[in-house]
């Protein structure tokens, strides 16, 4: 059944963007204009950083995820990363029920950490998102059915500790939401300082531009929070209360 209402509010939004009903399936560029001399400086600061540069970043970052409860893990390579996480799914316990489950991306980086095979000795499976032969109801089921989520990231700004997200096929955002513990897994040189440098390489670096805006960019910053009832700092009450950011830190 057609909502006119929502028909109406689309049609409103595509004639103040200036696309028509047969434009529709196209994609819009939203960032016109020319890149500015600021813009330009930024996107050379990022592509010429040293490896100082970065570990100042990677300092930045652990400073600033010390408040908001997300553990910031720098390892020097996948091997490391797979070994940790080995132990984290052997030290933490569901929340609900007694088997433990594991869901993570179909992610280049993710399958390099070959976690079916690590954590086979302690019967853990690991269900793989974006699989072909899945279906919807069931990547949902085994996302519920999980305690721990693992993905990548795009990006991470250091002075907020805060994780940037594309949604992409076989990057389910539920996987990050979901699970009582989000482990999110990135590469040194994926870090950024702030929110400028994020805007100026969506709008005017060349491989970003080319990917475009999905239709959901997600931000996060540690773990669920709220204090709405009595003032009383609660974590997890509307998605994981823990998050785990492993940082590789050499490439392999």
């Amino acid at each position: 059944m057609k909502n006119s209402g929502q028909e109406e509010f689309i049609k409103t939004i595509k004639t103040a963007l200036g696309t028509s009903r047969a434009a529709s399936g196209r994609k819009v560029d939203f960032f016109g204009g020319d890149i500015s001399a600021e813009s330009r400086a930024i996107l050379e600061r990022i592509q010429n950083r040293s490896a100082a540069d970065h570990k100042k970043l990677l300092d930045t970052l652990i400073e600033a995820a010390g408040p908001i409860n997300l553990e910031v893990i720098a390892c020097d390579d996948t091997g490391a990363v797979t070994t940790a996480i080995a132990a984290l799914v052997r030290e933490k316990d569901p929340e609900w029920g007694e088997q433990k489950g594991v869901v993570a991306w179909a992610h280049p980086l993710i399958e390099r950490l070959n976690l079916p095979a690590a954590l086979a000795e302690q019967n853990v499976p690991v269900f793989v998102t974006g699989l072909k032969k899945s279906t919807d109801e069931d990547i949902r089921q085994r996302i519920v059915d999980a305690f721990i989520g693992v993905t990548s990231a795009d990006f991470c700004m250091a002075d907020t500790a805060t994780l940037v997200m594309r949604t992409r096929p076989g990057h389910a955002r539920s996987v990050s939401l979901v699970p009582a513990i989000h482990i999110a897994v990135i590469k040194l040189d994926q870090m950024i300082a702030d929110l400028k440098e994020l805007y100026a390489l969506l709008k005017w670096d060349p491989h970003e531009r080319q990917e475009g805006l999905t239709n959901c960019l997600t931000f996060i910053s540690g773990p669920s929070k709220t204090a709405d009832i009595e003032a009383t700092m609660v974590h997890g009450a509307h998605g994981p209360r823990e998050v785990h950011l492993f940082v590789i830190i050499t490439h392999d």
